[in-house]
């Protein structure tokens, strides 16, 4: 499992740093993240369907991937159109269908994927068009990966007390500390690294909340599979799962990187 975890990490770290950092001749993160986040919703969507829900999968795509382009293709004000017509076109789709019990909640499962996964996602996006974007994405990313490593091999190593047997048995708040050790390193050293306006306290303090944030949306991710009873959300990516299960933790962290650019930066 840690063999096939590394490898796989070895593969396709180099692709994501790649595209983080050319953006000619094409936006090349605006791609990977579009099709990272198709297969995600995907995968979200098959999950919803293990529960017996069944959501509108190929219109919560369509508009998952609306969301995630949106920065790079369309109008900086298109996102409460985005929003709007998700939440009111949707349900005329469900009127016409012949199964009725239920539609409610489908309506529910598909805005999820296109709010959770698209909207998320697209901060990445957004991200990476400010000035010093591609090292503010660096910074979300490996900060992000730092904490779970971190968590992931501290919590094997030292891990007793569990943090959330209910959701998910493995953690523990011995690795959740670890995370947090992670990134506050890996936070300071690339402040420095890639010049970033931050200083040490800055530095310090936006790897903490990136840190909490992405656990937060790890341990969102262990709820979701608890509820629909699947144990990961695919198998493409040997040792880590799915392509959900690979970004859990990078949606929430990426969204609080962007705040702070937005606000303080």
């Amino acid at each position: 499992m840690l063999k096939n975890r590394v490898i796989t990490s070895i593969v396709l770290l180099p692709v994501l740093l790649a595209a983080v950092w050319f953006d000619t001749p094409l936006p090349w993160l605006t791609i990977l993240a579009a099709a990272w986040g198709l297969l995600a919703a995907f995968e979200f969507y098959k999950g919803a369907q293990a529960r017996g829900a069944n959501p509108l999968i190929f219109p919560g795509l369509a508009w998952a991937l609306l969301f995630i382009i949106s920065p790079q293709y369309l109008p900086g004000d298109a996102a409460p159109l985005l929003f709007t017509s998700a939440v009111v076109l949707l349900p005329i789709a469900l009127l016409f269908r012949e199964r009725k019990e239920g539609a409610f909640l489908d309506w529910a499962w598909t805005l999820a994927g296109i709010f959770y996964i698209g909207w998320l996602l697209s901060h990445y996006v957004s991200l990476r068009g400010f000035y010093q974007g591609r090292e503010w994405v660096l910074f979300a990313l490996i900060v992000t990966f730092a904490s779970d490593s971190m968590a992931y091999f501290i919590g094997r190593a030292w891990g007793k007390h569990k943090m959330a047997p209910g959701i998910s048995p493995k953690k523990t708040w011995e690795g959740a500390i670890g995370g947090l050790a992670g990134a506050v390193i890996a936070g300071v050293l690339l402040a420095m690294l890639l010049d970033l306006p931050l200083g040490y306290i800055g530095a310090i303090l936006l790897a903490l909340a990136a840190s909490v944030f992405g656990q937060v949306g790890d341990l969102f991710e262990s709820l979701y599979k608890r509820y629909t009873g699947i144990k990961d959300s695919g198998t493409w990516l040997p040792g880590h799962g799915g392509f959900l299960d690979r970004m859990d933790s990078v949606l929430f962290a990426g969204a609080v990187v962007y705040f702070y650019v937005i606000y303080f930066a």
